[in-house]
């Protein structure tokens, strides 16, 4: 196999080489996933013939849909205050979210023959998608890192997800309102439930969107969560489980555009409506606490923000200067100042994402 060698003489995976590797992975892993369910390539419903679909359907979108980005002046500003390294990729093509995405869900959807609950999980996912779009919009527009407000985008998250909320309330209005936890446990939410929910669609889109902010790291760590939320709730929900077999290839094929060196980013049109997918089909499923281990990619890097920011408040000094936990939040920048390279970075958080995958699924 090539290798690249990288500025500290250390000689790591390529780009493409680390994509064709996730790629593969996931591809044999969703055909391990259907052998052990008794499904093959071509018989019944399983997670590998959706996700190849969808994947180089996504793929091809983007070769039309990246330069037509370019063309349009739809280039990323990058900000003066992050990692020096990264100013070279100003300019570079964003909002690909509007091309995988779309296409991701319009194969489930036909996959599954428009599915109540496929629908629903989809027009959450365009919902935040477009949430997404408008904050990308607003940035392009006015050259800076400024999209719309943060009250605004909250209030807007929160809206579309209590009206997705109130479709399982009327549509499941005694089960969806039950937390079910580990060992057979389960927990009665009543009104709470609502309260839950929107936190875990505000909160699981937020987290996402955080971890983009490298080439690969947002779309391959996705893709890996949804192959296995997907593999997690065959057994009871196969209809949502093709919507995550297709969103996962989506990002498969949006990476082939996306891997070190990007051509294109995802932009909050991508990585808004990625973990609103994710939240809405674990909540729809009831897999909330599956959710919380495939997503502690996620929750590592919102915690880093988190951390960073009470910790320099904690330690400010009379002339309002505080100290810093990290050299740079999230936690990827954290890992690229101390000298890693961005597939460094990339590889081990695709090999921890994998790990979180299989490690929820045998405690299942």
């Amino acid at each position: 196999m090539d290798a690249k060698l990288i500025p500290d003489g250390r000689v790591g995976l390529s780009g493409n080489h680390l994509f064709l590797t996730l790629s593969a992975g996931l591809s044999i892993a969703s055909l391990i996933g259907d052998w052990i369910s008794g499904r093959t390539l071509l018989s019944g419903i399983g997670l590998t013939l959706p996700l190849l679909v969808s994947g180089l359907l996504a793929a091809g979108a983007g070769h039309w849909a990246v330069p037509l980005l370019r063309d349009l002046k739809a280039g990323q500003v990058i900000r003066q205050d992050g990692p020096q390294a990264h100013l070279k990729k100003s300019g570079t093509p964003t909002m690909g979210g509007v091309f995988f995405v779309p296409v991701a869900v319009l194969v489930a959807l036909l996959w599954t023959q428009f599915a109540p609950s496929v629908l629903a999980v989809s027009a959450l996912t365009i919902a935040y998608g477009a949430i997404g779009w408008l904050d990308d919009w607003q940035i392009l527009r006015r050259k800076s890192n400024k999209g719309i407000s943060p009250g605004m985008k909250l209030a807007l998250q929160i809206g579309f997800g209590l009206l997705f909320c109130l479709w399982m309330f009327l549509t499941q209005p005694i089960s969806i309102t039950t937390l079910i936890l580990p060992f057979g446990l389960s927990l009665p939410l009543g009104v709470l439930f609502w309260v839950l929910a929107a936190f875990v669609l505000v909160a699981e889109s937020n987290a996402t969107n955080l971890t983009d902010g490298l080439d690969g790291l947002a779309g391959g760590t996705a893709a890996i969560a949804l192959l296995g939320l997907g593999a997690l709730i065959a057994p009871t929900s196969p209809d949502l489980m093709v919507f995550c077999a297709c969103l996962s290839g989506g990002c498969l094929g949006f990476l082939a555009h996306n891997h070190n060196p990007a051509r294109v980013f995802m932009g909050d049109t991508g990585s808004l409506a990625l973990g609103g997918a994710l939240a809405a089909v674990a909540l729809l499923s009831h897999s909330l606490f599956g959710l919380l281990i495939l997503s502690g990619i996620f929750l590592a890097e919102t915690l880093s923000v988190i951390a960073q920011v009470g910790y320099y408040k904690a330690t400010k000094d009379a002339n309002g200067i505080g100290k810093r936990l990290f050299k740079m939040a999230p936690l990827h920048h954290h890992f690229e100042l101390t000298g890693w390279s961005e597939t460094q970075v990339v590889s081990r958080f695709y090999m921890i994402g994998g790990l979180l995958a299989v490690f929820c699924l045998l405690s299942n």
